[in-house]
């Protein structure tokens, strides 16, 4: 299928984590340390400025926006009358910054973390070294009080990243970022994870943040190209958006039909003086499904 790109946005330093609400695409940026939302005329503004390098979004059933602040290890609340406190403490739950969430309807939040100091990591031994031999990590399980526990005890991800919940909220498909796989688990009635089992191989590509639409197949954004990729259960590669000379980091389907593809772009996933990022948009044939 033939794709027609627009720039819905620049001028982001690294933007992770998009959501569709209300007629708006939320996202945060890293390193500008803030949360935006932008139309599909392109009309960008600032919802939140917060340190602590803001990352997975979503919502409790109240309204209430929940961010992951990956520095801190924490997930805070911003509640409906405009309060900001740390909803639950990830310390004990993640081995080093955590990352991308997916909050389901009944506001309990499955939250990534990265395993081990990526930066570090990169810099001694490359993208192929990392992929041949990293630490994993777990997922963790916030439920809606804050209470943390491990989402799926016994099992260990590879830098667990984004995450899908299915429309019947019986499923859970995470992206394993260095294991280039597509993990799917079932959702037990207290949030617990069980019956691990693969939906999709991506490799060469690597899955970083994901989106699933009506037909069960999984949009991945792969930062390894300029590309985001619709992949179905066994992993067939269904069709590709190329994103120009911009590696692609993150994607959401949204808009008034859930067929707008939004990709979010940047020249690399470190801190920089200069504001790279844009978000990118198309329209798809397969319309948004499930969470977020």
């Amino acid at each position: 299928m033939k794709h027609h790109l627009r720039t819905l946005a620049s001028g982001i330093h690294f933007g992770e984590g998009p959501r569709w609400r209300n007629g708006r695409l939320w996202f945060s940026d890293f390193y500008a340390q803030c949360i935006y939302s932008v139309d599909l005329a392109g009309d960008l503004r600032v919802e939140l400025r917060l340190e602590g390098q803001p990352s997975g979004l979503g919502w409790m059933p109240d309204g209430s926006l929940l961010v992951v602040r990956m520095e801190l290890r924490q997930v805070w609340r911003r509640w409906p009358d405009g309060r900001f406190e740390c909803h639950a403490d990830l310390a004990d739950h993640s081995a080093f910054m955590c990352n991308d969430m997916v909050v389901d309807p009944d506001g309990r939040a499955y939250v990534g973390n990265f395993g081990f100091d990526l930066g570090a990591a990169l810099a001694e031994r490359g993208v192929a070294g990392v992929l041949a031999d990293h630490p994993t990590t777990m997922l963790a399980l916030i439920q809606s009080d804050g209470a943390v526990s491990d989402a799926a005890p016994g099992e260990r991800f590879s830098f667990p990243n984004g995450m899908v919940i299915s429309p019947d909220g019986h499923t859970l498909i995470v992206a394993e970022t260095f294991g280039t796989r597509l993990t799917q688990l079932d959702i037990a009635d207290n949030g617990t994870l069980t019956n691990r089992r693969p939906f999709a191989l991506t490799a060469p590509r690597i899955p970083d943040g994901i989106c699933l639409d009506a037909s069960g197949a999984v949009w991945i954004a792969n930062p390894a190209a300029p590309e985001c990729a619709l992949i179905a259960p066994g992993g067939e590669v269904l069709d590709v958006v190329q994103t120009g000379d911009l590696p692609c980091y993150a994607c959401m389907l949204g808009g008034p039909t859930g067929r707008h593809l939004f990709m979010l772009v940047a020249a690399d996933s470190g801190p920089s003086d200069t504001a790279t990022g844009k978000v990118l948009v198309t329209e798809v044939s397969t319309a948004h499904a499930g969470l977020p």
